[in-house]
């Protein structure tokens, strides 16, 4: 099996890197070869089979069509520029989130056009196609009203897949991601990015700030469980969708403030010490309408599997990112 990961310098891509490169298959198929892309050159990790490593803009006209031209067997798409980047630059977030997914929908349509080829299109979506008005829990048929244009991006694109899809272009799934925590590294220009911070920062001995207040409710999952959702999306039989293509994946609901109290059960009331409430009313503003909860119900149904508690995601980032230690 060829496998292509588009947006393998990010945070998770690396994370599905070493997860693919671990398991060596997916779904019963051994994995023969790896093409690795992103902006950014991904570093390839040493392996037994053969890594490609590319740097690549999707939205420069003939990349997509470069990075199919082996045709892939199976396409993770993770690339894009984040809600906050992509709601500041306007163009930008248009350019990356929207032209670069329907230059790859187009490549691979044209190379089918050679001989049959349908490959498997694991899509990473966003609970940002929600939008107010919301009810407290987001069932599997709420309606799409985003309010970013990050989220109308992810939107479009899921309509894209689903059409695709239905004319047997590609074999797509994609899934609407919760907010991922803890991210290590640094922050990035995300609107949720305090959620991580207020947990990585005071787990490594430094203070963070939140810039909104305790009872914010919000849906989370851990990188792992991210992942864990990519492969399942690899492997699983897509006859079960029909034509709905696009799911929400289980999380976790938790107010900041009690994803304050599990880093304190976890990690001692030390770290919570470390957070200073500093409020933004640009963040609370965009925070008022995201989504809190959502049932997952068909996600579920499916084999998808979240987290089991809050406390649990961060002693996944404890185990994965810090060596089973917390502090300096």
């Amino acid at each position: 099996m060829k496998v292509l990961v588009i947006g393998a310098a990010g945070m998770v891509g690396r994370k599905l890197v070493a997860a693919l490169l671990a398991a060596e298959q997916v779904g019963g198929k051994p994995v023969a070869q790896l093409t690795l892309a992103d902006v950014v050159a991904p570093v390839p990790p040493a392996a037994a089979i053969p890594i490609t490593a590319l740097a690549v803009d999707l939205s420069a006209p003939q990349v997509a069509e470069q990075l199919v031209a082996d045709r892939p067997d199976l396409i993770f798409h993770l690339a894009a520029i984040v809600s906050g980047e992509a709601e500041v630059d306007f163009e930008k977030g248009y350019r990356i989130n929207l032209d670069g997914t329907r230059h790859l929908l187009e490549a691979i349509r044209l190379a089918g056009q050679g001989g049959p080829y349908r490959p498997r299109l694991v899509f990473t979506s966003s609970i940002a196609v929600f939008g107010e008005p919301l009810p407290e829990i987001i069932g599997d048929t709420h309606h799409h009203t985003p309010l970013t244009s990050y989220g109308t991006q992810k939107a479009i694109c899921e309509l894209l897949l689903s059409d695709y899809s239905r004319r047997g272009f590609v074999d797509g799934v994609g899934i609407r991601l919760p907010t991922i925590v803890v991210r290590p590294g640094k922050p990035n220009k995300a609107a949720s990015g305090f959620f991580s911070g207020i947990l990585r920062e005071p787990l490594s001995g430094q203070p963070a700030v939140l810039p909104v207040a305790d009872s914010v409710r919000h849906w989370f999952a851990s990188p792992r469980a991210a992942v864990g959702f990519l492969l399942h999306a690899a492997a699983m039989d897509t006859a079960l969708l029909g034509d709905q293509r696009n799911l929400s994946m289980p999380g976790l609901a938790a107010t900041v403030g009690e994803e304050i109290a599990a880093l304190e059960r976890v990690a001692g009331p030390q770290a919570t010490a470390l957070i200073q409430r500093v409020p933004d009313e640009t963040i609370v503003n965009i925070v008022a309408g995201w989504p809190k909860a959502f049932e997952a119900n068909r996600a579920k149904s499916l084999g998808f599997r979240g987290d089991a508690s809050f406390d649990d995601i961060i002693r996944i980032h404890i185990e994965d990112e810090l060596g089973g230690r917390v502090g300096s």
